[in-house]
């Protein structure tokens, strides 16, 4: 009898499994909230000692209020100058040590000198009311402590440190008809 050979069973077929897909942002979700889960629970309170139910005490203001006057730059008379310097520059406890205002014509400038000052800390307080901004520049022996183009209405106070005794120079020049108004004070 011939030989009949018997069919083999099928070789099973290998299919490789597909990696899986990593979901990253999952992950980064998953840690977020665990982390706010773990931070929820913590909370850090202490006692400084001040009493909240008692109302809080106005912090004093260290200098002059000043004033913002945009509607009113029209300079103002010489009769009214000494009105407009105390509403725009008020008194201080501060010792002033020198003070100018006065009136300058379209294109003017106008110099003055302070007394020699010692050695320390001041205050410059500067002002004007004009339809344009007046420059003021404020030079001791050596340096330019201020150049500033002020636009008028709006008041300014530098603090400048004096490291020799020295006399200050103050330039005030204005394009049109102004009024300006400074004060040198020790702190």
């Amino acid at each position: 009898m011939p030989s009949v050979r018997k069919a083999s069973a099928p070789r099973p077929v290998r299919i490789a499994r597909a990696p899986l897909a990593r979901k990253p942002a999952a992950a980064v979700v998953l840690g977020i909230v665990l982390a706010a889960g773990t931070l929820s629970g913590c909370e850090y309170t202490y006692d400084d000692g001040r009493d909240w139910s008692a109302p809080a005490e106005a912090t004093p203001l260290p200098g002059p209020v000043f004033t913002r006057d945009p509607l009113r730059r029209d300079p103002v008379t010489e009769a009214e100058l000494e009105g407009w310097i105390s509403e725009t520059l008020p008194d201080t406890p501060q010792t002033v040590v020198h003070a100018g205002a006065g009136l300058l014509g379209a294109g003017e400038v106008r110099t003055e000198a302070t007394p020699v000052l010692g050695t320390g800390t001041y205050a410059l307080a500067l002002a004007c009311r004009s339809q344009r901004r007046v420059t003021f520049t404020v030079r001791s022996d050596v340096l330019t402590l201020v150049d500033l183009g002020l636009r008028c209405g709006v008041n300014r106070e530098n603090v400048i440190y004096l490291s020799t005794e020295t006399a200050l120079s103050i330039t005030v020049e204005a394009r049109t008809g102004a009024n300006f108004a400074y004060r040198v004070r020790r702190l």
